[in-house]
Formats: C-alpha cells, sequence, structure tokens
C-alpha cells in the first residue's frame, strides 16, 4: 500500500473525502512546519498540503519543504478562489480541489509519482484481470485489452471495490467527475464496450445488479 502523508487542520473528509476511496496508507499531520521532521521519518511517496482552510499556513509549510528539497512530490489541495492568491507553481507540483473526485485524485498523485520516477503499488486484479495503474496496461489471462482511458478508469474503479454495487449516477460522479454533464447512458455503454472487450470468458467479471447499477464480481484477484 502507498504511504502518504497529509498536512492538515481539518478532517479528511473534509479536506479530500476522495482520498477515503483510495488504497493508501495516509498518515496525518497538523498543517505546521513542526510536522515535517515526523513527514521525513516515514519517507512518504507524495505529501498533501490542505490549503484549504488557511492558505497562508499551507504557504509557509509548502515553502520550508521546498527549501528542505523533499523528495516527494507534493500535492496541493486548494479551493478555487485560492488558487491565485499565492504562486502555488514555485511550491507545488501538481494541485487538486478538495472535491475532486476519486479517479482525478488517483490520475494526479500517478502524475506526481511519474514524475519523481517511481513505481508504486499501482497494480489492482480480479480473478484473471490485471491493471497497472501507473503504466495504464490491462491484461485478462494473459492477454492485452484494448481500452480507451475511460474504460480503463470504469474497470480499475469497479475492481478496487469488488463486490459492492454502484449505482449509474454514482459511476458517473467517480470516474467521469463531478463537471461531466453527460447521462447515465455513459455508464451502460461503456460497461458493454468493457463486457465485449473482455470477451465471452471473462465479461462475467461486470455484473448488473438489476434496478441498481453494476459491480465487479466479488472474485478474489
Amino acid at each position: 500500500m502507498t504511504v502518504m502523508a497529509l498536512l492538515a487542520d481539518r478532517p479528511l473528509a473534509v479536506a479530500l473525502p476522495a482520498a477515503a476511496d483510495l488504497p493508501l496508507d495516509l498518515k496525518i499531520e497538523p498543517l505546521s512546519v513542526s510536522s515535517l521532521p515526523h513527514v521525513s521519518a516515514i519517507d512518504p511517496t507524495a505529501i498533501l498540503v490542505d490549503a484549504g482552510e488557511n492558505p497562508g499556513q499551507a504557504w509557509s509549510v509548502l515553502q520550508e519543504l521546498r527549501n528542505q528539497d523533499a523528495r516527494a512530490g507534493v500535492l496541493l489541495i486548494v479551493e478555487r478562489e485560492d488558487l491565485e492568491r499565492y504562486p502555488w507553481v514555485e511550491v507545488a507540483d501538481e494541485f487538486v480541489y478538495p472535491g475532486a473526485p476519486a479517479a482525478e485524485l488517483r490520475t494526479r498523485l500517478a502524475m506526481l509519482r511519474r514524475r519523481a520516477g517511481g513505481n508504486g503499488d499501482g497494480t489492482v486484479r480480479l480473478g484473471p484481470l490485471v491493471l497497472d495503474t501507473e503504466s495504464y496496461r490491462a491484461t485478462a489471462a494473459g492477454r492485452p485489452l484494448d481500452l480507451t482511458f475511460k474504460e480503463f478508469e470504469l474497470l480499475r474503479f469497479l475492481a478496487s471495490h469488488r463486490g459492492r454495487v454502484f449505482t449509474r449516477p454514482a459511476l458517473l460522479r467517480e470516474v467521469w467527475g463531478y463537471d461531466f454533464y453527460g447521462g447515465t447512458r455513459t455508464v451502460d455503454v461503456h460497461v458493454r464496450r468493457l463486457r465485449a472487450k473482455l470477451g465471452p470468458e471473462h465479461e462475467q467479471l461486470i455484473q448488473t445488479v438489476r434496478g441498481v447499477g453494476y459491480r465487479a464480481a466479488d472474485h478474489e484477484g
């Protein structure tokens, strides 16, 4: 499991709710320069800094992180109205809004790891299905699957929560994001395409729950 540090004075459910849906070992420390030695001791893959409540304090912490030349990538959590309040580009490697969906957060963290040259723990398995979230490659029983980005993200999200049923609106929110205005038929189309690419021998890995939505089979990977 990927170890990361979060510097925040707000609960995770407020600062970045989507983080709870990802397989992260998140160590939370107060948003303070005095927390940096604790962060350094755990040697995290990435450091998340919450500027949502106190941008000035976050700026000070980020400046000190840069002065220390921390080797971990830095992800800034910032409200839209504070984007131009400080020159964040000088002290952070990526940014995300507090309400970002899990798919967006996962992608931004993967971008951080890629820039740092790290591999991370980027494999999701579902029976014969293997998804590499670093390279966006997928195989079924060793056979490569030619998936679009959204097909991959939908499959990865379901496989990461195998056995759990998600409604179409929930999948739109988690995979396509809050700013997506397409209808729920988009989910049905992508599921149909995924099943076709998985083939008759593996299409049952994505199950329809009538009147509710979809789930990945509760299949040990």
